[in-house]
C-alpha cells in the first residue's frame, strides 16, 4: 500500500472525476487508474462503483476515503513538522476577486517573487463563492475574498478578516448637485460586473427593496474599462473606494455618499489546512492584496495573530 495509491484514491473521490483527479495531481488519466486499481487489489475489496457518472464510492469505499483522508491529514503533519523550519517553496495556487484582479494579481506576484525566489506562485481570479468552492475541493492554498462581515463559512474552510471596505457608488464628474439617494440616480443606468458579482448583487437588493429597477447599460470585467466608460457618461458604477481614489481617472470622476445605500465588505483571507512552510507567503500575499484596498497593516497584524 503507498501513500501516492491513498492520494489518488481520494482525490478522485473528492472531485468524482478521474480527469480532475489527474489534472490536480499532474499525472495522466490512466497513471490515475493504475493508482486507484492498485490500491483496491491491496486491500482486496472494489471501492468504487464503476456504474455510475460521477464516479462513487462504494458503501466500503466511502468508509476507506474517510479513513485515507485522516492518514493525508497525519502524513502532511509530519511533513509540516519536519518542514516548518524550511522557507516556502514549490508550487503555491492563489487567487483573488474578479473585481479586484487588475489592481492586485501583478503587485502579488512581485511580493511574492522578491520574498520568496522559490515559491511557484500561480495566480486566478473568480467570483467569491466559485472561490470558496475551489478551496473546499483543495485547488487552491488560500484566496483573498470580499463578503459581508456576517458571512458564515463552510466547514473545512478557515477563515480570517482582514479589514473593512467601503462600496461606492461611481459617476463621471459634473458641475451640478450630486444625487442623495438610490432614486436619484438609478435611471441612468448601471456598468457593472456580469452576474455573479457580488457587488450588483448588493446593488439589485438595495433597488428591489425600494421597488426601482436595475437597468443595465453595459457588463464589462477591469476597474479601468469601468471606470473609463463612467468618466465618459454612459453610467454608474459600484466598487470599493480606495480602487476610485487610487485611480488615474479620479478627477474625472464624482463618487456618491447616497443616504440610503453605503454598503461596505470584509475583506477575508480564505483557506483550507495549508503547510505551516507556506503560511509566510499566504501572509506575504494576502498583505499585498490588503495594502491595494488601504488594509496594509491590519492585515498584516490580523495574519501574524492567526498563524
Amino acid at each position: 500500500m503507498k501513500i501516492e495509491d491513498l492520494t489518488a484514491f481520494v482525490a478522485v473521490i473528492r472531485l468524482q472525476s478521474t480527469r480532475l483527479a489527474a489534472d490536480e495531481l499532474g499525472l495522466t488519466q490512466p497513471a490515475i487508474t493504475r493508482r486507484v486499481q492498485n490500491f483496491e487489489e491491496s486491500l482486496g475489496i472494489p471501492l468504487l462503483n464503476r456504474q455510475t457518472k460521477p464516479l462513487k464510492p462504494t458503501l466500503m469505499g466511502n468508509r476507506v476515503y474517510q479513513q485515507c483522508r485522516h492518514i493525508l491529514r497525519e502524513v502532511d503533519a509530519l511533513s509540516d513538522l519536519v518542514a516548518a523550519d524550511s522557507p516556502p517553496s514549490g508550487l503555491l495556487r492563489l487567487a483573488v476577486p474578479q473585481s479586484l484582479s487588475e489592481g492586485s494579481l501583478l503587485p502579488a506576484l512581485k511580493s511574492l517573487s522578491a520574498q520568496f525566489p522559490d515559491i511557484q506562485p500561480r495566480l486566478s481570479s473568480g467570483w467569491g463563492e466559485e472561490l470558496l468552492l475551489r478551496i473546499q475541493r483543495q485547488e487552491l492554498e488560500a484566496a483573498v475574498v470580499l463578503f459581508p462581515a456576517s458571512k458564515q463559512f463552510p466547514e473545512g474552510v478557515e477563515n480570517q478578516p482582514l479589514g473593512a471596505v467601503d462600496l461606492v457608488v461611481v459617476g463621471p464628474k459634473t458641475t451640478g448637485t450630486l444625487p442623495q439617494r438610490l432614486e436619484d440616480c438609478y435611471q441612468r443606468g448601471w456598468i457593472l460586473n456580469p452576474e455573479g458579482c457580488g457587488f450588483r448583487a448588493a446593488l439589485q437588493r438595495a433597488l428591489t427593496e425600494q421597488g426601482l429597477p436595475l437597468l443595465i447599460n453595459l457588463e464589462a470585467f477591469g476597474t479601468t474599462l469601468q471606470l473609463s466608460l463612467i468618466s465618459e457618461g454612459r453610467g454608474l458604477g459600484l466598487m470599493p473606494k480606495p480602487l476610485v481614489e487610487r485611480h488615474p481617472l479620479r478627477d474625472e470622476l464624482e463618487i456618491y455618499a447616497l443616504k440610503d445605500f453605503a454598503p461596505r465588505s470584509q475583506l477575508w483571507l480564505v483557506y483550507p489546512n495549508v503547510p505551516a512552510s507556506q503560511v509566510p507567503a499566504i501572509d506575504a500575499f494576502a498583505a499585498a492584496v490588503a495594502e491595494g484596498l488601504d488594509l496594509g497593516i491590519a492585515a498584516q497584524t490580523g495574519l501574524n495573530s492567526k498563524f
